[in-house]
């Protein structure tokens, strides 16, 4: 990296997204430097990041010379429009996810991606949670065996419907959580064959989704993806059952929690899981519990791959492609509830 200049940064919009993950990520990436925050909220920007210059527009930082990476962390709404803006002006971009609304304005967002100059890759940074890395790892090493049933959840206890953006947005808790579910499944599994989706609002005062229950129908294995509002009992994550055993895990990786406490990665504690998962095999007749060393949670990750590709020493860490997968299957569950049946892939 001391070979090249730094690559400048701008973030759109400094809601959770842009101040718990975004910049505090790009500022811990070497290489990297976040030059401008684009946001109506200068005050809380500069409480933040005194040394950092807030600009009132998209327009002011796609005019910037030394801004040759965008990163759109605005609500859903904007993605689409300020991408393709970005990659038409020709900055590397990174969205936040869902990278769209709809799936039509993703395939529109990834055909310009594909004949622009610049980089694009979407921000599914739960990739890189520490249960999910520990998983990955115990499905690589054969210590589930085949696995027949993968169980996720991502459950909340929000009773109160809020006037936030996020509880009246399209797509509701399967646009929000959804994104992150789906990807993870299909970075272990692959796309399914099926999808079928039970989607509802049932909070009081509700009008978006804010719960969701959905059935990935692979050859053999069967994906259930579950997330709500109404959970207050809310600690299961995964229930994993193959061949060789099972998995079941409590708690959601730490470094979310962790940057709003004012963690940056570094810390040393940053990314160590609070809750490791247990693993049960079944040995000589009898049902052997341990806990398997978890990985350590890694979101720096992402914006170091970034970082390479920007500078042609690697692919983009969520290429396109991989984000339209994620889109379609969004886009059957909305389709299959609506329907009241599975939409076949």
């Amino acid at each position: 990296m001391t070979s090249h200049d730094p690559i400048g940064v701008a973030v759109l919009g400094y809601g959770l997204a842009g101040q718990t993950f975004h910049a505090p990520l790009i500022r811990a990436t070497p290489g990297l430097t976040l030059r401008a925050v684009v946001s109506s909220r200068p005050e809380a920007v500069h409480a933040d990041l005194p040394d950092v210059e807030v600009l009132p527009d998209l327009d002011a930082a796609l005019a910037r010379a030394d801004i040759g990476l965008i990163v759109v962390a605005t609500p859903d709404a904007l993605h689409a429009e300020q991408a393709i803006a970005a990659l038409k002006a020709g900055k590397s971009v990174v969205v936040d996810k869902p990278f769209a609304v709809t799936l039509e304005q993703a395939e529109a967002v990834a055909a310009v991606a594909a004949e622009a100059p610049g980089v694009f890759s979407v921000f599914q940074n739960r990739r890189w949670d520490a249960d999910f890395l520990t998983l990955r790892r115990l499905i690589a090493e054969g210590e589930l065996g085949q696995v027949a049933v993968f169980e996720s959840h991502y459950d909340r206890f929000r009773p109160a419907v809020t006037d936030r953006w996020k509880d009246k947005r399209d797509g509701g808790v399967w646009a929000d959580l959804g994104p992150h579910l789906v990807d993870q499944a299909v970075q272990l599994f692959g796309a399914p064959l099926g999808v079928y989706a039970d989607l509802q609002a049932q909070r009081v005062g509700a009008t978006a989704i804010d719960y969701a229950h959905v059935l990935l129908r692979y050859d053999r294995l069967r994906v259930i993806l579950n997330m709500g509002h109404l959970a207050a009992e809310s600690g299961l994550r995964y229930v994993v059952h193959g061949t060789g055993g099972s998995f079941v895990k409590h708690g959601l990786d730490a470094q979310e929690g962790q940057s709003k406490a004012g963690l940056r990665p570094g810390d040393p504690d940053w990314g160590l899981d609070p809750s490791p998962g247990v693993l049960s095999q079944l040995i000589d007749g009898e049902t052997v519990r341990t806990t398997p060393t978890p990985e350590r949670g890694d979101y720096p990750a992402f914006y170091a791959a970034v970082r390479d590709a920007v500078l042609g020493e690697g692919p983009p860490p969520v290429p396109a492609d991989q984000a339209l997968t994620v889109m379609r299957i969004l886009d059957a569950g909305l389709r299959s509830a609506a329907e009241g049946r599975e939409i076949v892939l």
